[in-house]
């Protein structure tokens, strides 16, 4: 294990299996996410997030965690948020490796952050599209899905980003400048993908109701409402094969065969060869939110 991690967080239990079939351990685990915290600070530093827990193992009981709980870790910041009910609940946010690796020592294993920042957690700087195939779908749709959403989105002015959400799908991604509150982003989001669904009906549906989803796409907007989150950029999952949720370029996805092409070991070689960020520029971006 790195030097490093043991210098900042001292991780128990290293030589407990997290993923049996992979034979991976809490170590290595810990081992990724120090190798990757620079990549998925990127991604997460300051955005509220939550958290799925593995403590005994991708096979036994996860915990989907969204609430700050003393303990968690010294770097874990606390922050209240309303909710629904009017009430006050303490969120969670890191912002260094310190509070990433203390994440990890509470046996975290995937990281999902909201579509706004702690500092702002009413105003989303972000729109995000998920792709989610029903079955029989092949990649080569969930491709050109992808490549739809991006153009209608360059018709809007909006630049987009893609991600494999180290599952089935595909995530498309568009910086936002803060200004628009959740629900003009839930009324873009939920208008671009009702429009895609009734050109392409037999294709696509932009309803989460299952029944309709045999044999076509959901593109899923309600990401964009408060509280909602999506995986990270080289978010571990916690699924067999220690899948990664990795960033590409747009001209890359066409080479791409799933949305879990990266397991632990390829997506760290991978971040290992990049020259640039495949998403290099997204957090520069101050892209207005246009009518749709």
């Amino acid at each position: 294990m790195p030097r490093r991690i043991i210098d900042a967080v001292a991780i128990t239990h290293p030589d407990r299996i997290v993923y049996p079939r992979s034979h991976i351990t809490k170590a290595e685990v810990a081992s990724y996410y120090c190798a990757m915290a620079e990549h998925i600070l990127c991604d997460i530093a300051g955005r509220l997030l939550s958290v799925v827990r593995c403590p005994n193992g991708i096979d036994a009981a996860q915990f989907f965690q969204r609430h700050y709980v003393p303990g968690i870790g010294a770097h874990v910041h606390a922050v209240s948020i309303a909710e629904k009910s009017g009430h006050a609940a303490p969120y969670f946010y890191v912002a260094d490796e310190h509070g990433l690796l203390e994440l990890v020592q509470m046996d975290t294993i995937e990281l999902h952050g909201w579509g706004a920042q702690a500092a702002a957690p009413d105003l989303p700087d972000r729109v995000v599209f998920d792709l989610d195939p029903g079955p029989g779908i092949a990649w080569e749709s969930m491709v050109a899905a992808a490549a739809l959403i991006r153009s209608h989105l360059l018709r809007a002015e909006l630049q987009s980003f893609v991600r494999l959400t180290g599952g089935k799908g595909l995530h498309v991604v568009s910086p936002l400048e803060r200004g628009p509150g959740w629900d003009e982003v839930g009324a873009f989001s939920g208008a671009l993908a009702r429009t895609i669904a009734s050109e392409h009906p037999e294709v696509y549906v932009a309803t989460a109701s299952k029944a309709r989803r045999a044999g076509r796409i959901f593109i899923d907007w309600l990401r964009n409402a408060r509280g909602a989150t999506t995986i990270a950029n080289w978010s571990l999952r916690a699924r067999p094969g220690a899948p990664v949720a990795v960033p590409l370029r747009w001209e890359e996805l066409q080479a791409s065969q799933s949305g879990a092409d990266y397991d632990l070991y390829r997506a760290r070689e991978r971040a290992e060869r990049l020259t640039i960020d495949p998403w290099e520029g997204f957090t520069g971006l101050r892209q207005k939110l246009p009518r749709y």
